[in-house]
């Protein structure tokens, strides 16, 4: 749903000062602590960032896709490990809940994600089917009124904080690729359900990733998502929406560091004066300002497309495949603006440069965007 003007304004305002005032000044502590404060998560739940896409009659706030991104872009200018705090609440853990749940499924989940009192993750990654999503190998065997569920799921995002997944499994292993694959609401508290330690990674300290073991989980029928063998196309559908998300992160972490680029070039002298002055500086900034309005563009006509019911199955690889690598250029240049500076702690823009390198790699690599991109083109005849 499409917020009105004014509404629009306020959201993002509220957003924008709670950002500036109360996460980027904690956003060492984070990384150094590899923790969300409580009672900052609480501050979350308050402002409704939990249900920003839940629908409003399960109490969230049903944003339309232009306005989660517009809400993305904000949240981006802090580190990005505040934003996964609820992002699959957002986004991959709760979207196929949202397009494919049966109204008693909805009524028994969503009112909750969306208060943020449960934290959704989206188990789709096993250690042998990663960009080759179809190739799912966890297993869900009919017996009577229940599934029983084995295999393993790697690198789930909030697995360790969540009570509910959306999991993908093999139903049918006589079928290959997606058409085998079903999808599945599985509870955390199920007998035989683990979960493994959080995983130490590069960037985004703060945000946690682990292994999901299944051990003959027995999950009501009634938890299947969609039909038999719907699974592929729940999980195609569900990343095309967090594409665009996370698409627009991409662009606030860009925009925050042209921000703090332009202001200590304007402070930092070398020779005499200030190094903005130096054409080499201007022409970094130039063209990392130049892309990030580019990607800006591109993400936000895209999503005006997918709410006006269009197929964006090609418009979100595109914007996710450009804002992703976008960034990393963004933050690269950031480091060799701040020199010296960039390399070590204190400015924060070498977590920033950090942090952005994932955004290349979950919810689809930028080689699988390519390969989704050239084939939605070529169906498309140009």
């Amino acid at each position: 749903m499409a917020l009105d003007a004014e509404t629009r304004d306020q959201l993002i305002d509220t957003v924008r000062r709670f950002v500036a005032e109360k996460l980027r000044p904690i956003e060492a502590q984070v990384a150094d602590d590899d923790a969300v404060p409580p009672e900052i998560l609480a501050e979350m739940r308050a402002l409704g960032l939990y249900g920003l896409t839940i629908p409003e009659e399960y109490g969230g706030l049903d944003l339309s896709m232009e306005d989660e991104c517009l809400v993305g872009i904000e949240l981006g200018r802090t580190s990005p490990a505040f934003r996964s705090a609820f992002g699959t609440n957002v986004g991959i853990g709760s979207q196929g809940l949202v397009m494919f749940g049966t109204p008693e499924q909805k009524a028994k989940w969503l009112p909750d994600i969306a208060s943020g009192e449960l934290v959704t993750s989206f188990a789709l990654t096993e250690p042998e089917a990663g960009s080759d999503s179809a190739s799912v190998q966890t297993r869900a065997t009919r017996d009577g009124d229940v599934y029983v569920l084995n295999g393993a799921k790697r690198y789930i995002t909030n697995a360790n904080k969540a009570g509910l997944f959306t999991v993908m499994a093999r139903t049918n292993p006589d079928i290959r690729g997606g058409g085998g694959v079903s999808a599945f609401l599985v509870p955390r508290d199920l007998p035989g359900l683990s979960i493994g330690k959080p995983e130490k990674k590069m960037g985004q300290q703060g945000a946690h990733i682990c292994d999901v073991i299944f051990d003959n989980v027995r999950v009501p029928v009634e938890n299947r998502l969609g039909g038999e063998g719907e699974g592929f196309k729940v999980a195609m559908q569900v990343l095309d929406r967090g594409r665009l998300h996370i698409s627009s992160v991409c662009i606030g972490v860009a925009e925050r560091l042209i921000t703090d680029c332009v202001a200590y070039a304007t402070e930092r002298k070398q020779f005499g004066q200030a190094i903005s002055s130096f054409q080499l500086i201007q022409g970094m900034i130039a063209d990392s300002k130049t892309e990030a309005m580019a990607a800006r563009a591109l993400t936000l006509e895209s999503a005006r497309k997918r709410d006006s019911g269009q197929s964006v199955t090609l418009e979100a690889a595109a914007s996710k495949y450009y804002a992703s690598e976008m960034v990393g250029r963004v933050a690269d240049r950031a480091v060799q603006i701040f020199g010296g500076a960039g390399y070590v702690a204190d400015y924060g823009i070498e977590r920033l440069y950090r942090d952005v390198r994932i955004f290349r790699i979950y919810e689809g690599t930028s080689q699988i965007q390519q390969v989704v991109i050239a084939r939605e083109t070529l169906k498309r005849g140009g």
